[in-house]
């Protein structure tokens, strides 16, 4: 997978959007080959497909003409999701874009249901997006290029061909297409239900009358009654679940107390107050307007309020039921280590640091690397900040009550960086672990490291198991008397 930033806009291309743009290429080749009587195929490199025998000639002006319908794919394709995501940045919301297959998708990474407006605008610019391409190729190809310029001329005409037909293709009226996108969001914000649930019957009509179309013709066109079968089929799966009652359908308008109820949990989130976002959010879901896109957002703040109180399985259990929105791979992963899965943890961990590229993302992989005992990878991760890793290692197991293998990682650690806040943080795993010994060696090893907040250590719970010792009194004495002098 090949990733990328398209400004602030995070890119992702799947191997399958390289394999299909050129199994598409290949296509391109066999049709040139078979249309010999074409005007373009005077200019190089197309007239070198037709010679015969093969040569080596031929094979290279094979390959270019399948690098340039991959170009070709992948331009228009980034432009067409590229369209959606402007449109989504200019509303406020941070999208990633991910190309597959031959087209890709724009996730919007919304933290409140995109109104129903808003989602018929974003879903208009790409096809928009595309349109414009095409025009600015032909502009390129009539004062931009010289006469003679030929084989660039024909890329060109391919390239705006290609763009001008996607983007008629996305504005049909049927589902995962932008225009059933549009279609479906007007028709249920007018009608409700009803409309919803008729603008996916005027999809399926569509589809068999495609279908059809597609056996009828003198050369069928097996590819095309596939593909416009599945889009009907799930039109007709979308129709059914209205019926079942498993689908709720709304307006598109959510009601104005829950979303202030939304905002208030997204804002108690963000300040840390966690019991207050996690009441916030119960209240959703427990109201009888909540839409299934509020519920998904709903739990997707429960999971991560859970997260950031350390319940491990609480959080998986929120994020199990969010859809049409991915969970972030850093929280799943946080999640794994929360309940010791390190397996599946550390894979995640990884995953993460790769697609955010961020700090502190990489100092909880190479924590994770550590409690999996591989420490030597662990060190070895760019510019990593030891204290940092060896922090991040033994918080987890902090958290779900194994103190000795927390200090264990702790003092671990201290054997590559001297560091008074590892020292530290392992005397409060031993005081836990009620190893008291231990915990007033780590006190010492904390202070000769230059660890002298007093105050901070008076107060602090995870030594309470040690008040009342004479030897952590004497060492608590001695340190609040150095910090007031």
């Amino acid at each position: 997978m090949l990733r990328f930033r398209l400004g602030a806009i995070p890119v992702e291309v799947h191997l399958s959007h390289l394999l299909f743009s050129s199994l598409l290429g290949v296509l391109m080749v066999l049709m040139v080959r078979e249309s010999p009587a074409a005007p373009h195929q005077h200019f190089w490199p197309y007239h070198q497909l037709v010679q015969e025998p093969k040569s080596l000639e031929t094979l290279q002006a094979a390959l270019l003409v399948v690098l340039s319908w991959m170009l070709i794919v992948f331009v228009s394709a980034l432009g067409h999701e590229a369209g959606h995501a402007l449109m989504l940045r200019a509303f406020g919301y941070r999208p990633s874009i991910s190309l597959l297959w031959l087209g890709g998708t724009t996730r919007p990474n919304s933290p409140t249901p995109i109104p129903w407006h808003q989602r018929s605008m974003i879903a208009a610019a790409g096809p928009l997006s595309g349109l414009m391409m095409a025009l600015a190729a032909l502009g390129l190809q009539r004062y931009g290029l010289p006469e003679d310029a030929m084989s660039a001329r024909v890329l060109i005409t391919w390239f705006c061909g290609a763009n001008i037909f996607w983007a008629l293709f996305n504005l049909l009226p049927v589902p995962t297409l932008d225009g059933g996108t549009i279609v479906s969001a007007l028709a249920t914000r007018f009608f409700g239900q009803a409309g919803f649930i008729g603008a996916q019957l005027l999809a399926l009509v569509l589809c068999l009358a495609v279908v059809a179309f597609a056996f009828a013709m003198e050369r069928p066109i097996p590819l095309l009654a596939v593909l416009f079968g599945m889009y009907g089929l799930h039109a007709l799966r979308l129709v059914m679940a209205v019926f079942r009652g498993d689908m709720k359908v709304s307006s598109g308008v959510v009601p104005p107390p829950l979303q202030l109820e939304l905002q208030r949990a997204q804002a108690a989130l963000a300040q840390g107050r966690l019991d207050e976002a996690r009441q916030h959010g119960l209240s959703i879901l427990d109201s009888q307007e909540c839409t299934p896109d509020l519920a998904s957002r709903a739990h997707h703040l429960l999971g991560w309020a859970a997260l950031k109180n350390g319940q491990g399985r609480a959080a998986l259990d929120h994020f199990s039921q969010v859809r049409r929105r991915p969970v972030e791979t850093q929280a799943l992963a946080a999640a794994f280590s929360l309940i010791g899965d390190e397996l599946r943890a550390l894979a995640l961990w990884e995953m993460a640091w790769h697609e955010t590229h961020d700090r502190t993302v990489m100092h909880e992989y190479a924590g994770s690397l550590i409690r999996s005992e591989r420490v030597p990878k662990a060190l070895r991760l760019p510019e990593v900040d030891l204290e940092a890793a060896f922090l991040c290692a033994q918080r987890p197991l902090f958290i779900r009550g194994a103190y000795s293998e927390a200090a264990a990682i702790c003092e671990a650690g201290l054997a590559h960086v001297r560091s008074s806040r590892l020292a530290y943080d392992a005397a409060c795993a031993h005081a836990r672990a009620r190893h008291l010994n231990d915990a007033m060696r780590m006190l010492r090893r904390a202070t000769e490291l230059g660890f002298h907040d007093g105050p901070y250590a008076d107060s602090d719970e995870d030594l309470a198991p040690l008040h009342g010792l004479p030897d952590f009194e004497h060492w608590l004495a001695d340190l609040l008397k150095s910090a007031s002098a």
